[in-house]
């Protein structure tokens, strides 16, 4: 169930598939997915909290799409150090040994943009906390592949699931899209969600 019969189309402005999924949790599904192509660089000096939010908003801002938008972004810090989203091996092993046996902060911003073009924000904030691991179980990970493209290293969904711990926040967050901050926007907006 995409947007109300009266309302505009909804874009996603996302390429990940989990987002994807996680938006049909609410039984929404896009009218169209258009991925937003920005520099994600972040600032000098920038703030993990204050990055997540202007990544959001940048997405939804980039999009050539009528009707609403929907856009986020996920954020992993350690710190006020932001991880990268791990391109090579090495990242990511550099990644897990930092977040080895450390709590660090996982930040989903979720920016909805009105036809009109006014932008509503929420960002949901989320502790994630690593058990201590071996050499084993980072090379075990890193032979499974998960950590490409994944915001500090790793996929709560997949294998990396076994090596946490403990979270605090919510777990569709730490995935990609807050659900609960999503559905308040998107009702907010008239859009029909059971």
């Amino acid at each position: 169930m995409g947007a109300p019969a009266n309302h505009p189309s909804l874009t996603l402005a996302s390429a990940s598939p989990r987002r994807l999924e996680l938006l049909a949790r609410l039984g929404i599904e896009p009218d169209q997915v258009v991925p937003a192509d920005i520099d994600e660089t972040p600032h000098a000096a920038e703030r993990p909290r204050d990055y997540a939010l202007r990544m959001g908003k940048q997405k939804a801002a980039a999009i050539c799409a009528d009707g609403y938008v929907l856009a986020g972004d996920t954020v992993v810090a350690a710190g006020r150090r932001i991880l990268p989203k791990t391109e090579t091996e090495q990242e990511a092993r550099d990644c897990l040994t930092l977040l080895s046996g450390r709590r660090h902060a996982v930040l989903s911003s979720v920016v909805l943009r009105a036809p009109d073009g006014t932008q509503k924000t929420r960002l949901s904030e989320n502790i994630v906390k690593f058990k201590v691991l071996s050499n084993e179980e980072v090379d075990a990970y890193i032979a499974g592949d998960e950590w490409r493209g994944k915001a500090g290293g790793y996929a709560i969904q997949g294998a990396a699931e076994g090596l946490i711990q403990w979270i605090r926040g919510s777990h569709s967050s730490i995935m990609g899209l807050p659900l609960y901050e999503t559905r308040t926007l998107l009702k907010s907006a008239g859009f029909q969600i059971g």
